[in-house]
């Protein structure tokens, strides 16, 4: 197969993608029928899947089967991550999330407010607030950074603050101890 054309293919399919969804399915699945193993055109589908249709179980066998062909392709992971966070696989979610950040190059930021995604799915609110924290470390535009503040935010508005003992109940059984003798 020449590689120009099955780059034209995969280039249409980005173009056209996601406003031009029937010109986008029929790119992919040109360039899927010349190499199956096409990481780019299988990520692509995947988003097809997850964003458009719904379709969590399939994009997750395409971002599976993009990483098999492309395990450093770091614009799967975000999205991956995403796709087992809303389909409620957190298991596989936090397994993907640890090995994302041994990959040179993903977007480490992104990954880390994934993570904190998944603590706060799982209520674990002390936890999302640190993740989301190390995410701020790695972000470098201010609208990023604007957005994890605005997450961290909304986690800490999330716990429920201690309760101290109210005066008066303290001093109500400083009376019955009082009574009581």
């Amino acid at each position: 197969m020449d590689t120009n054309l099955l780059n034209n293919y995969v280039l249409k399919a980005i173009d056209a993608y996601p406003y031009e969804l029937e010109e986008t399915v029929e790119n992919l699945n040109y360039a899927l029928s010349y190499q199956s193993n096409n990481a780019y055109a299988l990520y692509l589908m995947a988003r097809l899947q997850a964003e458009q249709l719904g379709d969590y179980d399939k994009a997750k066998q395409y971002y599976a089967e993009a990483l098999a062909n492309k395990i450093d392709f770091q614009k799967v992971y975000p999205r991956y991550i995403q796709v087992l966070l809303d389909n409620e696989d957190l298991e596989e979610a936090q397994k993907l999330i640890d090995f994302a950040l041994t990959i040179k190059g993903v977007d480490k930021g992104c990954i880390w407010e994934k993570q904190g995604r998944l603590f706060e799915i799982k209520q674990e609110n002390k936890k999302a607030i640190k993740a989301l924290k190390t995410a701020k470390q790695f972000g470098f535009n201010n609208d990023f950074i604007i957005y994890i503040d605005l997450e961290i935010s909304r986690n800490k508005s999330k716990i429920k603050p201690k309760k101290k003992p109210s005066k008066s109940k303290a001093k109500k059984k400083k009376c019955k101890k009082k009574k009581n003798k």
